[in-house]
């Protein structure tokens, strides 16, 4: 077995659990594009309606995310995986056969009780070895990212062709194949990570929404979705009345998203290899900015749409992809599965504040506000990236353990933490298993697993 690459099982978790995300996400997001004008078409339709249809999964899904983390160690990954897309399947058909703006909220937000991301990720820890778990975890991230691009893209043509219900009965199609895959071709849990490694400890729910470096990324991805889910209220509209009629929209979707993942890639470059990765996140938040503040400045026409999208996606899919990574990175040992559930709450509650937020401020002060409330709410954002500390370079482990009381992992935490090269040690004897943070370049990791073992 390769410590240096995907063993077999990993490289078939890694595919198929990342399918199935993405599956599911492209599902939720390929409403985005097209419900601001469909949605105009149902009974008891109103821009505030229309907000918290679009946003309504979000506050299910911020809602039950860590319960169904915690679940899924109880009943096992598999059994509530599945579970949690039986409910998706319904929200989509309760959508999908509703005429009036009502049905489709209810619809939604039945759709973001399947909350299954945490189950999923936590099979991923069970399925991969520590150092070769954030290869899984960023696959699983890459395939969430193109779920995104596609949903932009398939949104405007299923819509076209089979109408909004449609695009739910599409959605609920989905979701059966997600199920069928979760089913034959996502493997058995092999081993089981650690319990803090891989779901949410409610015990330590409120200290990390206090911790000061990680509070500013769960900010940050709330106001990154919430800056989405809003401007989504109105932008499919300034398209159309810059002349792209809908049925056309993937052909500025397509290449804006794929042009924004060109561009993002010199702020990953000057990030890893010139170490300025603190400086790079702040920019990409600045740009964020520039984006939402030129929607509200610049006057709607086409090009300067393209412009202002181009710039919007490009600070967007760079921020998606590196706040995970930094997350872990200065997540305390032994919690990143906690971490995660904060991370994934804050995110889904996002989505749900920026779609009532957006419809409200439509209905009350005009569709164009929307971008200058969002530009504001991303300038705090930057103010907020400023107190970002640099982010050391780590690597964490966890190992089994001979402990048996508290006293004796007291002890042995004290003497990992004075070794060479161990930054952090946590050392849970109820699990008889140590968690640390290291620096790969000075420590010594077979006296550490002597110690431990000892």
């Amino acid at each position: 077995m390769s410590v240096s690459g995907l063993n077999r099982i990993e490289k078939k978790a890694a595919f198929s659990l990342a399918s199935v995300f993405g599956v599911r996400m492209l599902g939720l997001f390929m409403i985005l594009p097209v419900f601001a004008i469909y949605g105009e078409q149902l009974t008891g339709y109103s821009p505030m309606w229309l907000g918290l249809a679009i946003g309504a999964y979000g506050l299910t899904q911020a809602l039950l995310q860590i319960p169904m983390g915690i679940l899924s160690d109880k009943f096992g990954r598999k059994p509530v995986i599945l579970a949690g897309l039986v409910v998706f399947l319904i929200g989509s058909v309760i959508a999908a056969m509703s005429d009036t703006i009502y049905g489709v909220v209810l619809g939604r937000a039945v759709q973001g009780m399947g909350a299954i991301a945490s189950a999923i990720l936590a099979l991923a820890a069970d399925l991969s070895r520590e150092e070769q778990r954030p290869k899984v975890m960023a696959t699983i991230g890459m395939c969430i990212g193109l779920s995104f691009t596609l949903a932009m893209i398939l949104g405007p043509i299923v819509a076209d062709v089979f109408g909004l219900s449609g695009l739910f009965w599409f959605t609920g199609l989905l979701t059966i194949i997600a199920m069928f895959m979760i089913q034959f071709m996502v493997p058995n849990s092999v081993n089981k990570a650690p319990r803090g490694d891989s779901v949410a400890l409610p015990a330590q729910i409120l200290t990390l929404i206090r911790h000061p470096q990680l509070s500013r990324l769960n900010w940050g991805v709330f106001i990154l979705h919430m800056a989405l889910t809003a401007c989504f209220v109105t932008l499919p509209k300034q398209f159309i009345a810059s002349g792209l009629a809908l049925e056309n929209h993937w052909q500025i979707y397509l290449p804006t998203l794929l042009g924004s993942f060109f561009l993002m890639v010199p702020f990953m470059i000057i990030a890893i290899k010139k170490q300025k990765e603190t400086p790079m996140f702040s920019a990409a938040v600045t740009l964020l900015t520039v984006a939402l503040f030129s929607l509200w400045l610049l006057p709607t026409g086409f090009w300067s749409l393209v412009l202002s999208m181009v710039l919007f996606f490009t600070a967007f899919n760079y921020l998606e992809a590196t706040m995970p990574s930094i997350l872990s990175r200065i997540a305390p040992a032994g919690l990143k599965g906690s971490v995660m559930g904060v991370y994934s709450s804050s995110q889904f509650l996002g989505a749900f504040v920026g779609g009532i937020l957006g419809g409200f401020i439509a209905s009350q002060y005009g569709e164009q506000t929307i971008f200058l409330v969002m530009a504001i709410a991303s300038l705090v954002w930057l103010l907020l990236t400023f107190g970002m500390q640099k982010l050391k370079k780590s690597k964490s482990f966890s190992f089994a353990t001979s402990i048996t009381c508290e006293q004796e992992a007291e002890q042995m935490a004290e003497q990992l933490i004075n070794m060479p090269g161990v930054i952090e040690a946590t050392l849970v004897h109820t699990e008889a298993v140590a968690y640390l943070k290291v620096d790969e370049k000075s420590v010594d990791l077979l006296a550490v697993k002597a110690l431990l073992q000892g």
